[in-house]
């Protein structure tokens, strides 16, 4: 357990010190120019990722997460994503490259996850290559939404601090204390980065921080369900606020046959700070969807694990109730300039 305050304690102070060396070197880092899906009128530097890898990293190598295959099931690809998004930073990357290493990348780390799980011995070739196909989608699914989820101020590094909290306070009640420090140190490094993040912005995350945030969460998720810590649901329910902004979003544009690949502020969030609540009122408003469904989740795994699907339910209803609510006021608005 002394490990657990000493991990994070180390990944708070590198990720700040790190921030700190940012900050100065600012005028040499990439920009987020302001494009057709921007919520902000100026360049401001994005590479607040940096600075959660630089915590994250030593915590995870010194004590590594529990995930089937070791630390070769999931870093590597985890390198992959950083280096081909940090790139795309610097100079776009042609989709075609991007997706291609997204796609490789999920499916190492899932091939990685069924193959060292002890799946039950009378299932087939064909059930088993099925599974790492569909975990191998929703990989990579989850570091493309968690990157269309970071376009507001604070956003995505509450997530990150609040889902691998949460993830890392699950392992600890599961006397996991082998997982829980790695966890903790994403959501300790994160930390740092929120006080640049904060509205009004003076850094961004990055793809280099948000593309492989999501996919972490995707497997760190799954591999906690592997290794039997927690249910299905409770990834789902921790971090159900960007999973059902980014989904319903993208089936919306699906069906209305928009472009949906292309920059867009279509997002709910885009529409909520494009009204009156600007970046402090919408990140308040999914900062509490956040802690609340976490907090949810935390309370089902410690009460009654059977609860948690009920939970999820529940929670998704009042999720769609909030989208709703936005649309609702959307419609009846015109658009307005933007919030900064």
């Amino acid at each position: 357990m002394i490990a657990v305050p000493t991990a994070t304690a180390c990944a708070f102070a590198l990720s700040a010190a790190a921030i700190g060396l940012l900050r100065r070197a600012q005028a040499g880092l990439p920009s987020d120019v302001p494009n057709a899906r921007s919520l902000h009128e100026r360049p401001v530097p994005r590479a607040g990722g940096y600075a959660i890898w630089i915590g994250f990293l030593p915590v995870a190598l010194v004590l590594p997460p529990a995930y089937p295959g070791g630390l070769l099931g999931w870093l590597p690809p985890w390198l992959a994503l950083a280096t081909v998004s940090g790139r795309d930073d610097v100079r776009e990357v042609g989709i075609a490259t991007r997706l291609a290493v997204h796609a490789l990348a999920a499916a190492w780390a899932a091939i990685a996850l069924v193959a060292g799980t002890s799946l039950p011995a009378d299932i087939g070739w064909v059930p088993a290559l099925a599974l790492a196909a569909g975990l191998a989608l929703a990989f990579a699914w989850c570091a493309n939404l968690y990157n269309f989820m970071d376009g507001t101020d604070g956003l995505a590094a509450t997530m990150a601090a609040i889902g691998f909290g949460a993830y890392g306070a699950a392992a600890l009640a599961r006397d996991d204390a082998g997982s829980a420090p790695a966890l903790l140190a994403i959501a300790a490094a994160s930390v740092p980065f929120l006080f640049v993040n904060f509205p009004r912005a003076s850094m961004f995350l990055g793809d280099v921080g948000a593309v492989p945030l999501g996919f972490l969460a995707a497997a760190f998720g799954a591999a906690g369900v592997a290794e039997a810590r927690w249910p299905a649901w409770f990834p789902l329910l921790v971090f159900l606020p960007f999973v059902a902004d980014a989904t319903l979003t993208l089936l919306a544009r699906m069906r209305r046959r928009e472009r949906w690949w292309e920059g867009h502020r279509a997002h709910y969030y885009q529409r909520l700070a494009q009204m009156r609540a600007g970046h402090r009122g919408t990140l308040a408003a999914y900062a509490i969807l956040m802690a609340g469904a976490a907090a949810t989740a935390l309370a089902c795994l410690a009460v009654d694990p059977a609860a948690g699907w009920w939970a999820l339910a529940a929670w998704s209803l009042i999720v769609v109730i909030v989208f709703a609510t936005i649309d609702y006021h959307w419609r009846k608005k015109t658009k307005t300039p933007l919030v900064r």
